[in-house]
């Protein structure tokens, strides 16, 4: 299957020269298998913060498995692509002590940069990766993780048991109704929300084009503004929400975002992220796009190219004013 033209002329329309190649490099690329520790079924107790990993790494390399580390984070890892049945044949894999997420799906929470003692929101948390991750950050936090479809709420549910993390309070709920019951209520929120999955994008594997529009793009807009508007009314005043999708196009990124910030008039800022300094696949967000202009604080934005090793991807860290 080919790219579809009306998705590589709208990236024209944002990208440098030099960025929509490095975008069709990566979305002709055989991706990496990514993963993490999962602490929450280590079998060691976890303090705040700190997840028990040294003996998982020795582990798999006295296996023989060839896994990298990202520089970026002392929790990701990755294998090659030839290299993906042997991780998913290890012992660390069938018990669950590890956990297959995608090195950009892994940014989110790190960014959202949870402590011990609060309150967490997950949006629209299924199938349950970051709703997991979060709880191996913060062992035993009080976390509310929300999913409108029952199918997709089952999942969640099987894939946090299964994992270590049944504590979490799972809800079949409207996400962009949450504020109405729990206003001003937590103290971070994390909303992946759902999208256009752009990112995704990958020759050998036809199905992540096959349903893609730009009716679908203008489809996801609508739910993500609904999506961040709850998302920003459920969390304190002070509070810190986090915004992302694996989506490429501005409508669904910075453009959402800045929905938001005149929605609110001034009580909503951009905190700028400094991390990952590292990382060659991130590129400034966008400040402007067809003669509109953003907030000045998109640049703090983290937006992500897909390559080999990435999905494309854009993460956002906000305040909610006092």
């Amino acid at each position: 299957m080919n790219i579809p033209s009306v998705f590589l002329d709208r990236c024209r329309t944002f990208l440098s020269e030099p960025d929509m190649e490095r975008l069709l490099g990566g979305i002709q690329s055989p991706r990496v298998t990514a993963f993490r520790p999962n602490p929450l079924l280590s079998g060691a107790a976890a303090e705040p913060g700190v997840l028990p990993d040294a003996d998982l790494w020795s582990e798999l390399a006295d296996g023989g498995l060839r896994f990298h580390r990202a520089p970026w984070d002392d929790q990701a890892a990755w294998v090659s692509a030839e290299d993906r049945q042997a991780l998913l044949e290890s012992a660390a894999a069938r018990e669950g002590r590890l956990y297959v997420q995608s090195l950009s799906s892994q940014l989110p929470v790190p960014i959202l940069d949870p402590q011990p003692g609060e309150r967490f929101l997950d949006l629209a948390a299924a199938p349950g990766s970051k709703t997991l991750q979060l709880a191996a950050r913060v062992p035993g936090a009080h976390i509310a993780a929300v999913e409108v479809v029952k199918k997709r709420m089952y999942k969640l549910k099987d894939n946090l048991t299964m994992h270590g993390a049944g504590h979490v309070k799972i809800f079949l709920q409207d996400g962009t109704k949450v504020w109405r019951y729990r206003p001003d209520h937590f103290d971070r929120v994390l909303i992946d929300a759902p999208c256009s999955s752009e990112g995704r994008f990958q020759v050998d594997d036809p199905d992540t084009m096959a349903w893609w529009s730009p009716r679908k793009v203008k489809e996801m807009v609508r739910k993500q503004r609904r999506l961040l508007y709850s998302a920003l009314r459920a969390v304190r005043p002070g509070g810190i929400v986090v915004y992302s999708t694996c989506a490429i196009s501005p409508e669904e990124n910075e453009a959402v975002v800045q929905s938001q910030l005149d929605a609110f008039e001034g009580q909503v800022t951009i905190e700028p992220i400094e991390w990952p300094v590292d990382m060659p696949e991130r590129i400034p967000a966008l400040t402007s796009w067809k003669n509109t202009d953003f907030d000045a604080g998109m640049a703090g934005c983290l937006r992500i190219l897909p390559s080999e090793r990435m999905e494309g991807f854009f993460v956002c860290r906000l305040r909610r004013g006092d």
